[in-house]
């Protein structure tokens, strides 16, 4: 047994080789003909079982030629259709096969391989006629789709769609454009579309289609223009106009798209209306008016002129009648303006009750003035609202003035003024600008607006002014009087800024820092000399009329540690008008403080007000006392009324106290009168505390002057 084994085994493994050898010979021969990706090594263990195969078939009925018909099948199998791998297999593996069946391997190889090549041909054929059927299919689903597309898009759009040849004559149109150019169906065919834009347009349009769309230069157009529909009546469309070209690039049709925005262009134009106008009068609002003034000045030459118009008691007719009457009696005064401005005239509502009046190159203030007269009479009749007559009447505001040199920021400003002025001087009145006025009150702003820093940075000093005992000329009183030291304009008198100080309400911390400055003062002179004149105050309405007035005086006292009977409050008739000043000065009067009705008689002189007011005496106006200075006698009517208030006084036990005494005259005579006190010129002007040392240094009387 043993020793047959030892004598098989040689046989199989020279077996084994002759099938390495032929799959690695088939692999060398067939590699590179066919496109495969597979490396030899590894086609040549792809291939050892075909080669196994083969050498197997010694054995089959028809010597092996079905063996090698599968074998050849299977190397078409393998993607080897190259011819010549068949050719280079025969001859690779001729001289491996058995010798026995050798040509029926070979044939039914070479059988295989030619039917499986041929089948697999077929098939790609087949293949590839089913995919280009699919392709048509495909392609004529999706014209199809296309086409319905397009029909339903041309048919059931809401745009107007029109083929046209290359001069604009309708070939097809649908629905939509005949509806948009009011035609009857079919209406369009064979007409110039281009015929149907307005004639201001049409040319233009030609050009650019003949110019630009035809040459190629551009592969569509769109733009707005007007069209004349069949019923001649004018419309805005937004045409898109294209171009179609044959399979050569040449052009052979037009599409025109056109969609109807006639709405959107009245809907802009109000829009635009709207915002330029006011829609209660139809007049031009304050945007357009802007405009129309800013467009004057950037001309750079030229006068222009403004008639600014402010109704007077509007708001009383607004407020009683209701706003529809209001308003229904602002467009009957917007008509009146219009018709009195002529049509030369640019009349705006500027908002509310205000108008303006715009005239372009004017000819002068007295053409401005002229039409604020026929504005005023146009309003002088009266206008039927509702059932009520109502009178009305404006104060309007002149100005005129060349472009150059100004702006309408400033030019505006004035009129604002002039206005201003206007309706300060009654109802029914104009005013024209004055440049010295204006100059005035931009200097009073400007104090207005320095007032709170020259409080903060106490820029403000007291001057004091002697009062005299008229029998022995002995200083009773020291006025205490605000001075300003302003940086720039130097030292201002109370005239300049106490009125200033009373509008804007600063008055009455600056009349809470005189006191305390007051009061210091004498304080110090009491300490100094061990006595001192009376420190006299003076209050604004305002000031009085603050709710803290006695918290003010009480603090001022306390922080000088000064007796209340060392101070006098100088108050106005007008303040003694009212329950709450009447009870703070009450409360003043009780505490010690002295309180003095400065420039008596040129006020509110009720007398029933003077018996019961909280005051220990009266100083007289100087208007009374002026008089008393002629040389042969004083006026009878200034005598008369100084001694009827004297009297007045003394009976009301009132000191009575003459200011503006200038001279030996005037004080003699009043003296003759009843006079207790005097004050002005004679004795001393306002002076700083300094000189005032001096002078109680001196003694308790001053020597006169004059």
């Amino acid at each position: 047994m043993s020793g047959q084994a030892g004598r098989r085994a040689p046989a199989e493994a020279s077996t084994d080789d002759r099938v390495e050898r032929a799959a690695a010979n088939w692999a060398a021969a067939i590699w590179q003909t066919s496109v495969v990706p597979v490396a030899r090594g590894a086609l040549a263990d792809r291939l050892r079982p075909l080669v196994e195969q083969l050498f197997a078939a010694a054995g089959d009925p028809d010597g092996g030629y079905a063996t090698g018909t599968a074998v050849g099948g299977r190397l078409v199998a393998e993607h080897f259709t190259d011819p010549e791998a068949l050719a280079r297999t025969l001859i690779a593996l001729d001289p491996a096969l058995p010798a026995g069946q050798r040509g029926a391997l070979t044939a039914g190889l070479a059988a295989g391989y030619t039917a499986a090549l041929r089948g697999r041909t077929l098939a790609e054929q087949e293949t590839i006629r089913l995919a280009a059927m699919q392709a048509q299919a495909r392609a004529e689903r999706a014209l199809s789709a296309a086409e319905a597309r397009f029909h339903a898009v041309y048919a059931d759009s809401a745009m107007g769609i029109a083929l046209t040849d290359l001069d604009g004559r309708v070939v097809a149109a649908n629905g939509a454009l005949h509806a948009m150019l009011r035609t009857a169906p079919g209406g369009l065919s064979d007409r110039d579309l281009l015929g149907l834009v307005h004639p201001d347009d049409r040319d233009s349009l030609r050009d650019m289609v003949s110019d630009r769309l035809a040459t190629g230069t551009v592969g569509r157009i769109r733009t707005e223009r007007r069209l004349v529909a069949d019923d001649g009546e004018l419309l805005w469309a937004l045409l898109a106009v294209s171009v179609v070209r044959d399979p050569a690039g040449r052009p052979t049709y037009l599409v025109v798209m056109g969609e109807d925005n006639t709405r959107r262009h009245h809907l802009a134009d109000t829009l635009s209306w709207q915002a330029t106008h006011d829609t209660l009068t139809g007049l031009a609002n304050r945007t357009l008016f802007t405009e129309r003034l800013q467009r004057l000045f950037a001309r750079g030459t030229g006068r222009l002129g403004l008639c600014f118009l402010d109704l007077d008691g509007f708001k009383i007719i607004n407020d009683s009648l209701g706003h529809h009457v209001g308003d229904d009696l602002l467009r009957h005064v917007a008509d009146r303006i219009t018709a009195a401005a002529g049509s030369d005239s640019l009349v705006a509502r500027l908002g509310g009750d205000e108008f303006m009046v715009l005239r372009a190159d004017s000819a002068g203030e007295a053409e401005l003035v002229a039409l604020a007269d026929r504005i005023l009479a146009a309003l002088d009749e009266p206008i039927t609202v509702a059932g009520h007559e109502l009178s009305v009447s404006a104060s309007i505001g002149v100005i005129e003035r060349a472009t150059l040199g100004t702006d309408a920021a400033e030019l505006m400003r004035a009129a604002d003024i002039t206005l201003y002025w206007a309706k300060a001087a009654g109802k029914g009145c104009w005013a024209t600008f004055d440049p010295e006025r204006d100059a005035q009150q931009a200097a009073r702003q400007l104090l207005a607006e320095a007032l709170p820093g020259a409080l903060r940075e106490e820029q403000f000093t007291l001057a004091y002014q002697p009062v005299v005992d008229l029998a022995d000329r002995r200083v009773t009183e020291l006025e205490a009087l605000v001075r300003w030291r302003h940086p720039r304009l130097g030292e201002l008198g109370p005239e300049a800024f106490l009125g200033i100080a009373e509008e804007t309400g600063l008055v009455v911390p600056l009349g809470r820092w005189v006191l305390h400055a007051a009061c210091a003062q004498a304080r110090r002179w009491l300490d100094r000399y061990g006595w001192a004149p009376v420190v006299s105050v003076n209050l604004t309405v305002r000031q009085v009329c603050a709710v803290d007035l006695v918290d003010d005086v009480q603090q001022a006292l306390a922080a000088a540690d000064l007796p209340a009977q060392a101070l006098q409050l100088e108050v106005t008739e007008r303040a003694l008008i009212g329950a709450e000043p009447v009870a703070a000065l009450r409360s003043l009067y009780e505490s010690g403080v002295r309180i003095v009705i400065d420039d008596f008689g040129t006020g509110y002189s009720n007398l029933v007000y003077l018996r019961q007011a909280p005051v220990h005496g009266i100083k007289l106006a100087r208007s009374f006392t002026e008089s008393f200075n002629s040389p042969s006698h004083p006026d009878r009517a200034d005598v008369a009324i100084v001694r009827a208030l004297v009297s007045l006084a003394h009976t009301l036990n009132l000191t009575v106290t003459a200011g503006g005494v200038e001279t030996a005259r005037q004080e003699s005579r009043l003296r003759a009168l009843g006079c207790e006190w005097g004050q002005g010129f004679r004795y001393g002007r306002p002076a700083v505390a300094a000189h005032i040392d001096d002078l109680l240094a001196a003694g308790r009387t001053v020597a006169p002057h004059g």
